[in-house]
């Protein structure tokens, strides 16, 4: 053998060394994988055909094997690392030639690039990560991250470490709208360390928190790293639990588990929301306690008032705290007493189907021994006195059609149980609520005629719900009764929207604040998956990049309210009328809302290429559009050199050679913790993009097969990612910042500055692996 080692393992070494010579040549890395897979295995085929890599195999037909076996030991399990005393016969890396690998590798790249890339289920999904890019470039390239970090210091800049704090808050800002660390923390870099150090900041402070700031995109959703990693996650969760079936004996992984093996993208940035939150919380609070500390190196700094009138601070909490909290608890509290919730009134026109037990029980013994050590005695012995019922029974109970009598009373029931007040009138009365009582807090000088009146246009429009409008009324005669209510809110919200608008604060941080509601509460909510809601976050950045350049030119941009508008009146038409023109007996109302909102979209549409237009004219489209076509052709370049880089491991056994020394550990502990340590090392040298493509390939089946929530070990890879990346000397954050750093930070400063983040981030890691909760919390709420 060559120098004593395996020729697996020489094969191993060299695709590494390849990878990382032609990563480092300078060469771009998109291309360079690809050819660093040709290259190795060139040379690895070369070493093959000359008898120079021997691979020591376990003697299959040896007794000792046979003796395995023959203890019911699973030949799966059997491995040159679990039983190191087998008796082992040399073979060639390649057993059938490397002719044959390669014809292989080239039928089944090509199989691959259909299926992934042009063809594949997950195709729409990474559509996601054009979308997400171009709402980030758009963004990036706009002035809202400046008008955020301005605003904030003005805001923080007070308190001890308040400019710190202000980066922090910015940082999570654009970490949800970008989801790109190199821009964030470029961005960042530019904007706040002039400023941070002409306030009196250390170096080291200010550095630290704008690179860990910088890095929150990895995390914080929408992030383009959860995005491609849950594409990726997800194929290998629900193999690996496949797998896992069939080994315990099972037939499939719903048997087994009980549960279908699937995680989506959406159920991924619900994980992530949390542990994105705690960590900027993390670095805020270590901010502000380094500042109580080092009083000098993070000085309070007045910047200016945010408002131009003064607030008491009695207002401040009245208005800004305990109203909206009252508001909120109070919305709460009444759809716990059923005041307020659902109106729907639409009931099947079948009879439900009788539920099958709660675990399937006709399996083999083998596959039952299994299911009884997964899921515990007591669970299998109550799946089957269920499967026993049901079967006394007749088998499950088959839905059936209602008779016309039956489904009127069905309706009826439904409706005499509805809540008085409809869930969507509730939150329309509790946004325009807060609304009025944010304007007042801003302005407490200022007339409350107007305020007033539109709070009791609410008020009149719930007693209105309650006595006149019930679940039967149609949406136009609600909207008739609602019609005066309506008027008086408007009114009202006129004159709190100018107030509001006059308020530096909110009228920098609202903008983009909804923007990211709009695309993560979608997701989130469940009611859309990723690709729709980046498409809407694409056309809401454009739109407001367009409005921010219309006002510096000192143009109207009434276009770009008014499709706003239009956008919510056909959000507001589509979810309160039946839109359904194909029916036989169609509604006026309907016809009259249909055409509403074809005029709404046909007008919003018309908006959005006016703003492209915008930005086009005065020179911002070009740019963004080039730099968004970079950023995803260098993603879909990488994924299609990663599988050839992945199929080079695989024909010469490499990855089978990994999974074995992994699962030779008993601890489902221990292997997860070697994969994390070699993926936190392997990101000071390799970008997220070819650790997710290339690395978790190959330990994507064994981290995924065991028990251990899917969710849980997703966050906490881009976790450590975001933590590899944030570590000296070779984190590429710090790489980032060094580049626009001004001549008197030294890298010195960077790495000293970042060290107490990397301790955070350590320490986060802890909390997640202690409190897994924090992670599959809101999943497990919200759902899929």
């Amino acid at each position: 053998m060559l120098f004593g080692l395996d020729g697996v393992e020489i094969g191993l070494i060299i695709v590494f060394l390849c990878l990382f010579g032609s990563i480092l040549s300078g060469f771009p890395v998109a291309f360079a994988i690809g050819g660093s897979a040709i290259i190795s295995f060139g040379i690895i085929a070369a070493l093959d055909t000359g008898g120079l890599l021997i691979h020591q195999a376990i003697d299959k037909n040896a007794p000792e094997y046979a003796a395995l076996l023959s203890e019911g030991v699973r030949a799966e399990a059997i491995s040159v690392f679990r039983y190191p005393d087998l008796p082992r016969i040399a073979e060639p890396v390649f057993v059938q030639g490397w002719e044959t690998a390669l014809d292989r590798n080239v039928s089944f790249i090509v199989n691959r690039i259909n299926e992934r890339v042009l063809a594949g289920a997950s195709i729409e999904t990474l559509l996601a990560v054009l979308m997400f890019v171009l709402m980030g470039i758009t963004l990036e390239r706009s002035k809202i991250a400046n008008d955020l970090l301005t605003t904030m210091a003005r805001v923080f800049g007070p308190l001890p470490g308040g400019l710190a704090v202000s980066v922090v808050v910015v940082g999570a800002f654009l970490a949800a709208s970008t989801g790109i660390v190199g821009a964030t923390v470029v961005t960042m870099g530019l904007l706040s360390l002039p400023t941070m150090l002409r306030n009196g900041y250390s170096p080291e402070i200010a550095t630290g928190v704008i690179a860990a700031s910088g890095t929150l995109g990895q995390i914080i959703p929408p992030s383009i790293v959860i995005v491609l990693l849950g594409t990726l996650a997800g194929d290998l969760y629900s193999a690996a639990q496949e797998n896992r079936a069939i080994l315990a004996g099972c037939t499939d992984a719903l048997t087994y588990l009980g549960e279908p093996a699937v995680v989506s993208v959406g159920t991924l940035f619900q994980a992530a929301l949390l542990p994105g939150i705690l960590l900027a919380l993390l670095y805020a609070g270590y901010a502000f306690c380094y500042a109580l500390l080092n009083p000098s190196k993070a000085p309070a700094v007045e910047m200016g008032a945010a408002n131009a009138e003064p607030i008491a601070r009695s207002e401040a909490f009245t208005w800004f705290l305990f109203a909206p909290v009252g508001l909120v608890v109070g919305l709460i509290l009444l759809m716990q007493v059923n005041v307020i919730g659902s109106q729907n009134f639409t009931v099947d026109s079948f009879t439900d189907a009788g539920e099958a037990a709660s675990l399937r029980t006709n399996v083999s013994p083998e596959c039952q021994a299994s299911m009884i050590e997964l899921h515990g005695q007591e669970a299998w012995d109550a799946a089957v006195a269920e499967q026993s019922a049901i079967a006394e029974a007749g088998g499950v109970q088959q839905s059936v059609r209602l008779t016309p009598e039956e489904l009127e009373a069905a309706v009826a029931e439904k409706v005499a149980a509805a809540a008085p007040i409809g869930t969507g009138i509730a939150i329309t009365m509790l946004f325009f609520a807060m609304m009025f009582a944010l304007a007042r807090g801003v302005s407490p000088s200022a007339s409350p005629v107007p305020l007033i009146v539109g709070s009791a246009g609410i008020l009149l429009m719930a007693l209105i719900d309650v006595l006149a409008v019930f679940p039967t009324t149609s949406p136009g005669t609600t909207l008739v009764y609602m019609a005066l209510p309506i008027a008086m809110i408007l009114y009202g919200a006129t004159f709190a929207a100018r107030r509001l608008g006059a308020n530096d604060l909110i009228r920098v941080v609202f903008p983009p604040l909804v923007l990211i509601v709009a695309v993560l509460g979608s997701i989130l909510g469940g009611i859309t998956n990723p690709t729709p809601a980046a498409a809407l976050g694409a056309g809401g950045a454009i739109m407001l990049a367009a409005y921010r350049k219309l006002q510096d030119e000192g143009r109207s941009p009434r276009i770009v309210l008014i499709t706003s508008f239009a956008i919510v009146i056909m959000i507001l038409l589509g979810t309160n009328f039946d839109m359904r023109m194909n029916i036989d007996d169609v509604a006026f109302e309907n016809v009259f809302a249909f055409v509403v909102a074809q005029a709404a979209y046909l007008y919003a549409m018309f908006g959005l290429l006016f703003s492209c237009y915008v930005l086009w004219s005065y020179g911002v489209l070009s740019p963004v559009v080039r730099e968004t076509a970079k950023v995803t052709s260098m993603v879909f370049t990488i994924l299609i050199g990663s599988q050839l880089l992945n199929l080079v491991v695989i024909s010469f056994g490499g990855e089978h050679y990994i999974q074995q020394f992994l699962r030779s550990f008993d601890n489902e502990w221990t292997v997860f913790l070697i994969v994390m340590l070699v993926l936190f090392i392997l990101g000071f040298v390799l970008d997220f993009l070819e650790i997710i493509y290339i690395v978790i390939p190959i330990v994507g089946p064994v981290i995924y097969g065991g028990t251990m929530d899917p969710k849980w070990v997703t966050i906490m890879i881009a976790v450590n990612l975001q933590t590899s990346f944030l570590t000296p000397p070779f984190g590429f954050a710090l790489f980032y910042l060094r580049g626009v750093a001004p001549k008197e930070v030294t890298t010195g400063h960077i790495y000293r500055g970042v060290l107490p983040f990397v301790l955070i981030q350590v320490a986060g890691l802890g909390l997640l692996a202690a409190f897994p909760g924090v992670v599959t919390i809101l999943p497990n709420l919200i759902g899929n």
